[in-house]
């Protein structure tokens, strides 16, 4: 059987704490919990459940701070937990069934993380495997007969272990102050949280934080070196940065680029949202026509699914036209079943 050392990052995790802990017990042999300046009662619950509990001071980057709960592990394995993260009592005991049967080469187990779409997350998936547990000492070991080199990938297993997360309040402010300030030191985001900022903004932005993120998504739009979806992601951001600021010109200024090299169905819904709201029904119902049934998303598949076709309901329901309407209407019951979350 390994050991186990679960690690976690927390502030203010107080209401979900303890919930997080008390799902993971027997799992763990030593529980590492690093606290980057809680003012609840965070770390009083974490030593309560056995935890230690060290301080450390908040560099605004996860990464370094994850190295450091890391660096405090003495087990074989390491588990990498967050606080809103639950196991259900059918996947504790599957984790208890892999920690005592786990091969000890192993260098990485992924297992499924989920309740992605119940928690409306940035994320357009339910589930998805996550890497969690990690060897902490991975030895070199020499592969091949003739020619022999030391094995640099590492071995990965894909577990049946199902993690809920939990969310208690959604970190997208949080997030987005990250990027910006990121970008303000000059940072290069590369195509991941290029991404990532893309689609916090879309999921969750507020007008400001479009407005702030206009001059980032600008740069990135004229960038030669940037992927074609990283430059539609951008041509996206800018032209609702437009729309929101009732800027026609430039609105349609990134929605005729974004379409030129084949429109996302983020754009398709915001060009209805404009045609909408200057009252163009017919043109609006177009757009959120395409939106769903002609193009595929980039950022956030509610744009593309369930919002597309609320819309398209709306347009045909106010332009008479009852069977289209009734079509559309079955179209988004079919969306909302289909993509219904775990639990």
């Amino acid at each position: 059987m390994i050991t186990i050392s679960v690690c976690m990052i927390v502030k203010d995790e107080a209401p979900v704490i303890r919930r997080c802990l008390e799902s993971m017990r027997g799992i763990y042999d030593e529980l590492i919990v690093v606290d980057t300046g809680s003012s609840d009662d965070t770390k009083k619950i974490a030593e309560e459940c056995g935890a230690k509990v060290f301080d450390y001071v908040w560099q605004q980057d996860f990464a370094d701070a994850r190295n450091f709960a890391f660096s405090k592990a003495t087990c074989e394995y390491i588990y990498s937990a967050d606080a809103d993260e639950t196991l259900d009592e059918e996947n504790r005991q599957r984790f208890l069934i892999l920690k005592e049967h786990l091969n000890p080469e192993i260098d990485i187990v992924q297992m499924w993380y989920r309740n992605q779409l119940k928690y409306e997350t940035v994320y357009n998936y339910d589930k998805e495997l996550r890497p969690k547990l990690f060897r902490r000492m991975r030895p070199f070991i020499w592969e091949g007969a003739v020619h022999e080199q030391v094995r640099m990938s590492p071995v990965v297993f894909d577990a049946d272990v199902e993690i809920d997360h939990q969310p208690a309040t959604s970190h997208a402010s949080r997030d987005l102050e990250y990027f910006r300030r990121s970008v303000e030191r000059g940072e290069r985001l590369d195509a991941r949280l290029h991404d990532m900022y893309a689609r916090e903004l879309t999921k969750a932005g507020t007008d400001e934080d479009f407005a702030l993120a206009r001059p980032y998504f600008a740069q990135a739009a004229e960038d030669e070196t940037r992927s074609m979806d990283e430059v539609k992601q951008a041509f996206y951001i800018l032209a609702r940065t437009a729309r929101i600021a009732g800027d026609e010109e430039t609105f349609f200024k990134y929605a005729l680029r974004d379409v030129a090299c084949e429109a996302s169905s983020e754009m398709c819904f915001e060009l209805g949202c404009f045609f909408r709201d200057e009252g163009d029904l017919r043109e609006a119902k177009l757009w959120f026509f395409n939106a769903h049934y002609e193009q595929q998303p980039l950022l956030d598949l509610h744009r593309a699914g369930d919002l597309a076709l609320q819309e398209l309901v709306s347009c045909c329901a106010a332009l008479g036209e009852t069977e289209e309407q009734n079509a559309a209407r079955q179209a988004l019951d079919d969306w909302i079943e289909a993509h219904a979350p775990v639990h």
